[in-house]
């Protein structure tokens, strides 16, 4: 089937042609309700009149025209005029506020970006103090040296920046996700307008227009020890900006990067003095990646709770470990996570029948992984806590070197590129995240194994001719096992590089990368105890759990049947996966738990046999 590619007011869409009769009017269309859909718009865009054009050449489509006659397969192509849309949401920098979440949705291409007129005020400030230096033929690291090792060498200014961009383009690997080179080009517009690295406003504001037409730079992702900062992938970020090496964008996929930014009507960056090291000197490579494994760690710990929730259910566990012991050991991670258990789980507010049929058992309390959730997944909420801070106080801070300080006129040498803040925080993310997986693994374990629970082997029927979800817990095992490895700290490594001239660096870049990793294995761990946990469920039928828990079974069911038999599991496993990286489980029971806490005052502890014979004698005489 054909596809083209259309935007809509900044925002693109892989549009099908419904059949070889499709017009180009019948593309827009369709191109618009998905803006609208995007964008949560009541009008579906039917009434509307618009233009079309392609993207390269600019010809104009005539709406009658048959899409696969005048469009080629993988085709870009412009929606215009004639319509009325929302207005693009812009994020504001201002180098003191950004958010991890900002930063995350900038990579999503959900926002474009300016800045604040304080910001351009504090950018042209520093930039005189600049401008003042080469004007008066002072020396100065950076501007007219050389760099590292070269600090004392003098270097006529028209020679010195290109080469430094040039000669720092040694990076290998992989290039980073579009969402991530977004996320690491705002970050260094952020940082820069801070107005302490001496860019003028005209390159800070190409950097801009770049970043709103989503040109993107081929930026290999390994290359960086994280002190002189992140200088390989900034200098790749840089070099594309600069019309070389390879650019991405929507309309023209991977090419020539002097092509790419002429296509849409932009410069290539000509650098003026001190503006090539401003650009490659700091640590967003480390903070971009670091910022978007905090916020999938803050994702996934949340629905961690929810996740191990359901589990208790199916294993028919107490709700008695969850309740006033916490106050006497007073973790705000450990607190938190027993509230959020008591919102989910058998109350007066949200009863379960799959309780209510053990309540009367002799078992006084349950395993680690069930009774401990609020202690071990507490301490997770608390590190995810800490790291977040550091990292957002990364997100906003001056890692340039030198220093450009307009309030006195004078540049200063010293070390804030070092990466050391946030490589030590995000090996500290990966070691507490890593524990959610290591948790769920072991609840798997007890779902599928029936010496531990009351539940068939491996949640299947038949077992023998069926091995059920034998092979989704040897998954989770490996997963656990390889995070084990990667939990080890990569910050407590350096390398001394540079002649010895920088003899101490971080390895953020490193700490960073597996951190994502780290993460994303815990989410898949989690899709398999939440795919088994609701397996278990089967078995408890027609008994119900909780509303909110009820939900989430719902959810679940809405992309992956039951199982009565064998069948391939890796897509079922990727839909489980999917719906915890959107937040979808999350989502679902938000809106009850927050019903709980406001219905809920005085009373949150389990009740007796006793106390549920007195509620129903009362309600049986008609009292309160």
């Amino acid at each position: 089937m054909r596809r083209v590619s259309v935007c809509i007011r900044g925002e693109w869409f892989r549009v099908p042609c419904s059949g070889p009769r499709a017009s180009v009017q019948s593309l827009g269309f369709e191109a618009l309700q998905r803006y609208h859909q995007a964008k949560k718009l009541e009008d579906g865009g039917r009434d509307m009149e618009f233009s079309m054009r392609r993207c390269w050449g600019g010809e104009l489509l005539h709406p009658e025209d048959k899409a696969e006659d005048v469009l080629e397969d993988d085709d870009f192509v412009q929606l215009g005029k004639g319509f009325q849309l929302m207005h693009l949401h812009y994020i504001s920098l201002d180098g003191n506020s950004l958010t991890t979440a900002d930063l995350v949705n900038l990579g999503r291409g959900l926002f474009k970006i300016k800045l604040t007129p304080e910001a351009e005020e504090k950018v042209m400030k520093g930039r005189e103090v600049i401008d003042a230096f080469i004007r008066e033929d002072k020396v100065a690291y950076g501007v007219n040296t050389g760099f590292g090792k070269f600090a004392r060498t003098i270097i006529p200014k028209e020679q010195l920046q290109e080469n430094v961009v040039r000669s720092h383009c040694a990076g290998v690997g992989a290039p980073l996700s579009v969402e991530r080179t977004r996320m690491l080009l705002v970050l260094r517009i952020n940082v820069l307008a801070k107005g302490h690295s001496g860019i003028s406003m005209e390159t800070l504001d190409a950097m801009i227009k770049a970043f709103n037409a989503s040109c993107l730079s081929w930026v290999p992702e390994k290359g960086t020890v994280g002190a002189s900062g992140d200088l390989a992938p900034l200098a790749h970020l840089t070099l594309g900006l600069m019309g070389e090496g390879r650019m991405w964008s929507p309309q023209s996929s991977w090419a020539d990067a002097r092509a790419v930014l002429e296509g849409h009507g932009l410069k290539p960056l000509v650098l003026k003095p001190k503006e090539g090291i401003a650009l490659i000197n700091g640590t967003q490579l480390i903070s971009s990646l670091g910022a978007e494994a905090v916020e999938r760690a803050v994702g996934v710990a949340r629905q961690a709770d929810v996740i191990g929730a359901l589990t208790l259910e199916a294993l028919k566990g107490t709700t008695k470990a969850f309740h006033t012991i916490h106050a006497v050991r007073p973790h705000p991670g450990q607190m938190m996570v027993a509230g959020r258990l008591r919102s989910l789980l058998d109350s007066d507010v949200f009863p379960s029948q799959i309780s209510e049929s053990h309540r009367s058992c002799n078992r006084v309390q349950d395993a680690y992984t069930l009774r401990c959730i609020p202690q071990v997944h507490g301490v997770v909420n608390d590190t995810i806590a800490f790291v977040q801070n550091v990292i957002s106080t990364e997100l906003n801070s001056a890692t340039d070197n030198p220093l450009v300080f307009a309030e006195t006129g004078e540049t200063i040498s010293g070390g804030n590129f070092h990466g050391e803040y946030p490589a030590k925080a995000l090996d500290y993310l990966a070691i507490g995240v890593h524990e959610l997986a290591s948790i769920s693994e072991r609840r798997i374990e007890r779902l599928v194994n029936p010496a531990l629970s009351e539940l068939p082997a491996f949640l299947v029927q038949d077992g023998g001719l069926n091995s059920g979800f034998m092979i989704a817990h040897c998954t989770a095992a490996a997963l656990v096992s390889e995070n084990k490895a990667l939990c080890h700290p990569s910050s407590v490594d350096s390398l001394s590089t540079s002649a010895a001239t920088e003899d101490h660096v971080s390895m953020g870049g490193w700490a960073a990368r597996k951190a994502l990793r780290v993460v994303e294995h815990v989410e898949q761990v989690l899709a398999i105890e939440l795919l088994a946990a609701c397996q278990a469920l089967e078995f408890l039928r027609p008994l119900k759990t909780t509303t909110p828990l009820e939900k989430v079974y719902e959810l679940l069911r809405s992309v992956v049947s039951p199982w009565d038999r064998d069948r391939i599991m890796s897509p079922d496993i990727e839909a489980a996966h999917t719906l915890i990286k959107q937040q979808k489980v999350w989502e679902t029971v938000q809106p009850y738990m927050d019903e709980y806490r406001t219905k809920l005052t005085s009373r949150s502890r389990p009740r007796s046999l006793a106390e549920l014979r007195q509620s129903s004698q009362k309600m049986s005489e008609g009292k309160p």
